[in-house]
């Protein structure tokens, strides 16, 4: 018989989200009359904005035409996008990155997924807690990991994000390979300064470790001296890789591109000693694994650094920071305390005394036909929270919302 990746046993019984939609179609199935509106998976209700969908509609008429037909493109991505990235997004912030440096990929889930590939079985993982299932799961998956007990998996570094350190983490105590951070925070809505960012930035250079820095919420953020780049702290260049997403910011959940940014100073050791670029080693796995991102969907990530593009893209994150701030209004009225929403589009509360977070997602569900997230789905730290995303239309959020601000607690 052929021998299973016995590390695929540690993982709980299914993934977060797939046991939500069981319990929410379990639901409708048994009443199935009842209105049930999601507050609760991250995907976008928005369409993509016009500069978008002409990108896509002459980029698609191209690939009809024999003269202007593409096959295979570059697995780094085609340089139109990765110039546009480049320049918009970090050298008009005042970051000297090139070109050469940023990865298109069809999603920051894949490349966060994929990039612990690079690192050895033996390196320990630090992570936030509560976290985004993915960095978690696929470090159990290459054999990271102990196994699975009181909500913890063995030989991780878990990083408490609380109420009481303002969902922050702090340093460990102890040596980590690599470090996961997410800000602004996926599920918490938190975000790190850049003077709490330059502690990370300093024990990686100190501690030779590698940061995997998801900023793929960066877009929503509107207070000022929050950093939207870890490149923004000096000496990131050397120890941290960035993932960013068009998901969120442009709607692309099911259209897929995103992009990683991989120093080229960026380096790891050998078991003998040397030291390699992990930019070669990342573009090694990606030309053997990866044949690219579509080029009409490119051309429609291109669109998104438009005058145009970037107008009509703002007006719909602002809608989704309305749709944020009609959530934490009608909590505050129920009586909830509720953290996020300001620089994030995840709004993080506090359940209510005596209700742990699944009795509170089933009073939701059943009482006000309201759809969110667990908390502790997110880790033993999110037990007693819950999340709630912004990502719903106006329409529906107001709905949601006033059906929440009804409830007795």
């Amino acid at each position: 018989m052929t021998a299973l990746n016995e590390n695929y046993l540690k993982l709980p019984g299914s993934y977060l989200f797939s046991t939500i939609a069981k319990k929410v179609a379990a639901y409708k199935e048994a009443h199935p009359n009842q209105s049930v509106i999601s507050l609760g998976i991250g995907d976008v209700s928005q369409p993509l904005v016009p500069a978008v969908v002409e990108a896509l509609h002459r980029a698609s008429d191209e690939m009809g035409q024999r003269e202007t037909f593409r096959g295979y493109g570059p697995e780094q991505g085609y340089a139109f996008l990765r110039e546009a990235i480049v320049k918009h997004d970090y050298q008009n912030r005042g970051i000297p990155l090139s070109a050469d440096e940023i990865f298109i990929s069809d999603g920051a889930k894949s490349d966060v997924a994929n990039f612990q590939e690079l690192f050895a079985s033996s390196c320990k993982v630090a992570l936030q807690n509560p976290v985004y299932p993915v960095y978690l799961d696929t470090n159990v998956m290459a054999g990271r990991t102990g196994v699975f007990e009181n909500g913890r998996f063995g030989g991780v570094i878990y990083l408490p994000c609380t109420e009481e350190n303002n969902f922050v983490p702090q340093l460990p105590k102890e040596h980590a390979d690599i470090i996961y951070l997410c800000s602004p925070n996926n599920p918490t809505g938190a975000t790190l300064s850049k003077a709490e960012l330059k502690k990370w930035v300093d024990y990686a250079s100190e501690h030779h470790s590698i940061i995997l820095y998801d900023s793929a919420y960066e877009a929503y953020i509107t207070q000022p001296g929050i950093p939207h780049s870890i490149y923004e702290i000096p000496g990131a260049e050397k120890v941290a890789v960035e993932f960013r997403s068009f998901s969120k910011t442009a709607g692309f959940t099911g259209t897929r591109c995103a992009y990683t940014v991989v120093p080229k100073v960026v380096q790891v050791t050998a078991a003998d000693g040397m030291l390699h670029s992990l930019h070669a080693l990342w573009l090694r796995r990606q030309t053997t694994k990866f044949n690219g991102v579509p080029y009409i969907v490119q051309r429609a990530a291109e669109a998104v650094y438009s005058a145009q593009g970037q107008q009509q893209i703002k007006a719909v994150i602002d809608g989704y920071r309305q749709n944020a701030e009609v959530i934490l209004n009608a909590l505050r009225k129920a009586g909830l305390t509720a953290f996020g929403g300001v620089n994030a589009p995840y709004i993080w509360l506090k359940t209510p005394k005596g209700l742990d977070s699944w009795s509170f997602f089933d009073k939701l569900l059943t009482e006000a036909q309201v759809v969110g997230t667990p908390g502790v789905g997110f880790g033993t730290c999110g037990e007693g929270f819950f999340r709630l995303t912004a990502f719903n239309t106006l329409q529906l959020t107001k709905q949601a919302a006033a059906r929440v601000a009804s409830l007795k607690f």
